[in-house]
Parts: structure tokens; C-alpha cells; sequence
């Protein structure tokens, strides 16, 4: 495929792959300078359509494009969708099996695909890397980019190895992608993946279809009330975020015994029941799809219509990134925060675990020189040195304090010896003769025997035994170590492995190892104003969708909009289960007849009339059996937009279907007469 010399290609490959007539404000900017070969650094809101910026230019660069993407779930997202439309794209991961990953590979180097999506963690070992190198990768994506910077809400430590993978790479061309990075984190983005002369492109961060309202609450039974009650009002799908495991399971509950088909999604569930709880709200068999806020990115999916969070996220750009699931297909949605005071808690409790404050390092310090041994040793838990300092200091500040000391020098964890181990035998020979006796060619008792031939008599007082030189027939140390393990639960012998625990400087003070107190306490101080911004948000009482435009930097911010409970005057009352705004919502705004700017006028607007909600609920039925069919999301065979569409202009003949928005030439070919016969039966049925 040659390289395009304008933007006509691109936007031909636009209409012809997925369905739209024209790029959005922003992405024409992104494609032009990804198919120039320039390292471009690129910001559009949540649901602004980030991914077409590299995937349209995939399809026509000579080479590999390699996606890094930070979670399993949104790479099978991507992959499925663009699969769906015929393109050639596929992922690595430690989902799959080891064959898998390298039959992947192997058809990557043979130019099957187009686009590798990966995580960056599969650079970290093997020769993937090289592989991909020899085979020609002409673009590297950076997806949710702000990952990589210390300053931003997600930050995670394996983005920071990118720039090395870029040079296993051959230096290809970079596109960094980001819905939420306030001007710190830009510049971050671009020092950490050595971004030369990058083009930076930013649109507003405005979603204009998006309502945003924040409910105050007092007690946890406040929460579950309005929760519910909301949940009850307003119909469509909805993502519910809550911040621990117990309390996604807990909601997940009290949402199905209030009969509001709910699943739960977190990291406690393995991988299989992970998919299955996602498929189940992809494929829209439930309604409400309850998650952490770990798992934000892994759900994509374009009609959500409500997005609640249980709780106060830790910052503002984690709450406008979720809060933007909502909506993405550019109708109507709505953002309720749920809040009370002691919201902030919690942050603050994991801020100061994170970055505690010099002093109580310190302080953490003095108690393990106390107790360390004249060679260092030491041999005390988390709990017992937090029990060990006057002033009130929680556990996890103190293994925050462990990991600082760790990081200097000043303290090490011994990890155990696996071989050798001290073994005390407590049966007497009449018992092991009556229990083990009756099975003289057991395991367990050639064990004892193998023992007592090392040790003899000293066994009985207990003595180190090097379990790698046990006769063979053990399986190592490791099958003798399961043997013990037997045979200490049922109390023949006691044992433990040699090794562990931890070890100290001892005569060494604190001042002489190089710690960074400026930066730690620089990182401490920006959380918790991240935490004040998001703080203030919740108790704001002028216009909400102002305040989060002005801190991300956004000259749009204006002092009302017609968008937020603070401006509208729709604050929601909570009452014995039931949630009810202050004023009657207004009507649903006009379908937009084109891709555009959200909230932006279009001459051709639609508007839904009785008779084409109708034909839309037919429409979503017949859509709904399709992916049952295929085994895949139901926007994945048309989005809402798509079908509103065509309730409204009711073509019917393929050239008709063609020319909405949504519907490709694959698409066409694989759903058209489907959904024309659909049309042309409802036209038939009005007329009689």
C-alpha cells in the first residue's frame, strides 16, 4: 500500500472501513501528522475518538503499527471491533498460551497484520522486541499515554520502559494518545518517550452531551438509597464505579435484590469470570455493570447512559475519564457523583502510605535500630513497628516508610533459602509405626527414614537439613518441602525454611543514605491538591462543567452552562429509596444528523417521533439477535446513532442504508438487507 501524499486517503479509508464521511475536529490534525512520519502528542476527550487517529493511518503505512495498550480487556475491545469490520488486527497477552503468542507473532512477521496491539510488560522479557523490528514497524501507538507520567491520576511504573522499547524498535514514529492531561502531564508525556519536535493537538475537553450532578450524602444507606432510586429513574445502561472489591460485590447485591440487573467487575475474579461478567454487559444481557476504578479503561462501550460513581475518585482527571464513559456515542448521558465528607478519607489514608512524611520515616527507622540484632537482623511486622512509635502512625504509612528504606539501602528484605531448611521430628517411633507403618512404601514415611539416616538422633532436637541432598525419588526440594508440609499438618515433624526476614544497617543513621525528601514530599503535596481540586468540585455551588474545563486548561470554560445540577437546578433529593430532582429534566436534546463536535447544530437534526421509537425498538431487537448470533457487542454491529438514523430516514434500498451515518461497505454487505426488510415491513404496517 503506498503512502498517502494527501488527507483523501485517509478520509476514502474513513468512509470505506468504518462508516463515517468525515474526520472530527482534531483527528484531521492527528492523521495528518501520523502519516507525515512526525511524533505527534495527541488530546481529545473521552469519547472524542482517539483511536481512529492511529488506526486509520495503519491501514495505509507500509509496516506493522504496534498499539501499547495498559489492559487485556480494552485490547480485545479494539481487536473484536476492528475484526468485525475485516481488518487486519490482532493482540499479545498473557491471556493467551505460549503457541498462541508465538503463532501471532510469527503471522505479524509474515505481514498478516496491520495492527499488534501489546502490553508494555511483554517487552520486558523475551526477543518480541527484535522480532518486530526485523519485520518493519512503521508507527508506535501510545494509548492512555498519561500513564506514563508521575503526575498523572493512572500512573504506572512499566510505561516508563517505553522510550527503551522504542529503541528495540528502531526508533519508529510515536503517537501518544490521552483524554485527561492537564499541562504538566503533557510536558511529561513528550520528556518520557523523547518526543522530538512533537506536534501537539488539543481539542476541548467539553462533552457537551454529558450531564453532570453531584448527590450529597451522609450515611453509606444515603448512597444505597439514591443509588437505587436513580438506577430506577433513568433507563439505559449504565457503569457504576465503586473503590474496593467488597463494596463492588456489596452493591452488585443490593442492585439485584432491588431487581436492577447488575454484575460485578474486579480484580479479585480470574481472567475467564472477568470475561464473562464483561461480555455480559457488552452483549447487553444486564443493565448495570458495577466495577473498581482500576478497571476504568477496560470498559468501552458507546451508548452508556449513566455513569455513577459510590464514591469521591482521589482526583479530578480519574473522575472526568470515568465520568466519560458515558455518552461516547454522542447522545445524551448522565455523570452523578455520590458524596460524603468522609470521601476524603480514604485518599488521604493512601496518599500518606504512599508519600509518608520525613518524620515518620524517621521514626519508623529508630524502631528497627532498636530491635536489630548486632549483625542487623531484624524481625518485626509492619504492625509490630507501627505498635513500637508513640505518635499515632498506620501500617501502610509504615510500609510506605519500608519502601523508602528499602529504595536507599538502609533496610533489605532476605528472601528464604530454598533448600535448606530445620527439620524437628515429634512422633515417637511407636507412633510412626502404628500410623505409617501400614503403608511401609509411603512417601511420607521413606521421608522420616531418608531424615533419620542425615540426622539421626539429632532430629529429635531439631537440625538443619539441606533437602536438595536427600536421596533422590523426592522430586527436589520442592517435592520434598510438600512432603514436610503433609506431614507437619498431621504433626509427625515441625519445620521451617532457613533464611528470610529482613536486615538493617545497625550502625548507620539515617542522614548518611540518599533519600530525595524534596521529591517525595513535592509528589505528597501535588496529590493532595489533586485531591482538594476534586474536593471542591464536589461542594461547588456555581457551574460544575466550568470548573473542570478551567483546570485542565480549556479557554471554553464559561460561568453557566446548560449542562450541570448547579445550572440546571436539578439537584437530586434522596427519600426512602426513591431519587427525584428538584425540577422536571428537561427533553432529551436532537439527535446529531453527522459526526461533529458533541452539542454542536447540525442543519439536518433528527427528531424521534412516536412512530420511530417504535421502529427503533424493532431495530435494536434485530440488532441484539445478530450479536447473539455472532458472539459479539451489539454496537459492534451498529451504534445507536446508526439505528436512530435510520428509524427517522427509513431508507429502503441498499444505496439509501449506504449513505447513513455508521454503515460501511462491510457492514452493508453483512447486515444491510436485514435491517431493510426490518424498515420496509414497519413502512407496510403504518400504511395498512
Amino acid at each position: 500500500m503506498t503512502h498517502p501524499k494527501s488527507l483523501e486517503d485517509a478520509r476514502a479509508a474513513l468512509r470505506q472501513h468504518f462508516g463515517f464521511p468525515d474526520f472530527r475536529p482534531g483527528q484531521t490534525e492527528a492523521v495528518e501528522s501520523v502519516l507525515q512520519s512526525q511524533d505527534t502528542l495527541v488530546v481529545l476527550p473521552t469519547g472524542g475518538g482517539k483511536s481512529l487517529c492511529y488506526q486509520v493511518p495503519a491501514l495505509m503505512l507500509p509496516h506493522l503499527t504496534v498499539v501499547i495498550s495498559p489492559l487485556i480487556s480494552l485490547m480485545k475491545d479494539q481487536v473484536d471491533a476492528l475484526t468485525r469490520r475485516g481488518l487486519p488486527a490482532t493482540f499479545v497477552n498473557s491471556s493467551l498460551t505460549s503457541t498462541q503468542v508465538a503463532d501471532r507473532l510469527a503471522r505479524a512477521q509474515r505481514g498478516e497484520f496491520k495492527l499488534l496491539y501489546v502490553a508494555p510488560e511483554r517487552f520486558d522479557v523475551g526477543s518480541t522486541a527484535e522480532r518486530l523490528k526485523g519485520t518493519g514497524v512503521s508507527l508506535l501507538a501510545v494509548d492512555e499515554a498519561h500513564c506514563i507520567s508521575e503526575w498523572g491520576h493512572d500512573f504506572r511504573p512499566s510505561y516508563l520502559r517505553i522510550a527503551s522499547v522504542r529503541e528495540r524498535l528502531g526508533w519508529p514514529p510515536v503517537v501518544a494518545l490521552t483524554a485527561t492531561a492537564t499541562p504538566h502531564v503533557r510536558a511529561d508525556i513528550v520528556r518520557q518517550l523523547k518526543l522530538d519536535h512533537a506536534k501537539t493537538i488539543i481539542t476541548g475537553f467539553d462533552r457537551r452531551n454529558l450531564r453532570y450532578h453531584v448527590v450529597s450524602s451522609r450515611t453509606e444507606q444515603d448512597k444505597d438509597e439514591a443509588l437505587v432510586g436513580i438506577l430506577r429513574a433513568a433507563p439505559g445502561l449504565a457503569v457504576v464505579y465503586a473503590s474496593t472489591r467488597r463494596t463492588v460485590e456489596r452493591i452488585t447485591n443490593l442492585l439485584n435484590d432491588a431487581r436492577v440487573a447488575s454484575v460485578a467487575y474486579h480484580a479479585g475474579l480470574d481472567d475467564a469470570h472477568r470475561r464473562e461478567v464483561q461480555d455480559a454487559f457488552m452483549k447487553e444481557r444486564v443493565r448495570v455493570i458495577v466495577a473498581t476504578n482500576a478497571f476504568g479503561m477496560g470498559i468501552d462501550k458507546p451508548n452508556v447512559r449513566l455513569v455513577l460513581h459510590y464514591a469521591m475518585p482521589g482526583t479530578l482527571e480519574a473522575y472526568y475519564q470515568e465520568a466519560g464513559r458515558a455518552g461516547r456515542d454522542g447522545e445524551p448521558a448522565d455523570c452523578f457523583l455520590l458524596h460524603s465528607f468522609q470521601d476524603r478519607f480514604t485518599h488521604e489514608f493512601f496518599i500518606k502510605g504512599s508519600y509518608p512524611e520525613r518524620d515518620v520515616v524517621e521514626k519508623v527507622h529508630r524502631v528497627l535500630l532498636r530491635s536489630a540484632s548486632s549483625t542487623g537482623d531484624v524481625d518485626l511486622s509492619a504492625e509490630d513497628i507501627a505498635a513500637g512509635i508513640r505518635d499515632k502512625v498506620n501500617v501502610r504509612e509504615v510500609e510506605g516508610s519500608l519502601r523508602i528504606l528499602t529504595a536507599a539501602g538502609a533496610y533489605r528484605r532476605l528472601p528464604e533459602n530454598n533448600s535448606r531448611a530445620n527439620v524437628r521430628l515429634l512422633a515417637t517411633p511407636e507412633r510412626i509405626k502404628r500410623e505409617l507403618g501400614v503403608t511401609a512404601d509411603s512417601m511420607e514415611l521413606g521421608l522420616l527414614r531418608a531424615l533419620w539416616r542425615v540426622a539421626g538422633s539429632a532430629l529429635e532436637d531439631g537440625t538443619v537439613i539441606d533437602l536438595a541432598g536427600l536421596p533422590p525419588g523426592f522430586s527436589g526440594a520442592n517435592g520434598v518441602a510438600s512432603l514436610l508440609d503433609a506431614l507437619q499438618g498431621r504433626q509427625f515433624v515441625e519445620w521451617k525454611r532457613l533464611g528470610g526476614g529482613s536486615s538493617l544497617e545497625p550502625k548507620r543513621s539515617l542522614e548518611t543514605f540518599a533519600i530525595d525528601w524534596a521529591t517525595l514530599d513535592r509528589r505528597r503535596r501535588a496529590e493532595l491538591a489533586k485531591l482538594d481540586a476534586m474536593q471542591q468540585y464536589a461542594y461547588l455551588r456555581t457551574c460544575r462543567r466550568g470548573f473542570v474545563l478551567r483546570y485542565f486548561g480549556d479557554p471554553a470554560a464559561r460561568p453557566r452552562c446548560a449542562g450541570c445540577d448547579n445550572c440546571l437546578g436539578t439537584h437530586v433529593e434522596v427519600s426512602k429509596g426513591k431519587a427525584s430532582t428538584g425540577r422536571t429534566p428537561r427533553n432529551r436534546p436532537a439527535l446529531r444528523g453527522r459526526q461533529g463536535k458533541p452539542g454542536s447544530p447540525a442543519p439536518d437534526d433528527l427528531v424521534l417521533e412516536a412512530a420511530d421509537g417504535v421502529l427503533l425498538e424493532r431495530l435494536r431487537t434485530l440488532r441484539r439477535s445478530i450479536a447473539k448470533e455472532e458472539q459479539v457487542p451489539a454496537y459492534v454491529v451498529f451504534p445507536d446513532r446508526t439505528l436512530a438514523e435510520i428509524a427517522v430516514r427509513r431508507p429502503s434500498t441498499t444505496a439509501a442504508l449506504a449513505g447513513i451515518r455508521g454503515v460501511g461497505p462491510t457492514k452493508l454487505d453483512r447486515y444491510g438487507e436485514r435491517f431493510l426488510a426490518l424498515v420496509r415491513s414497519a413502512d407496510g404496517t403504518e400504511a395498512a
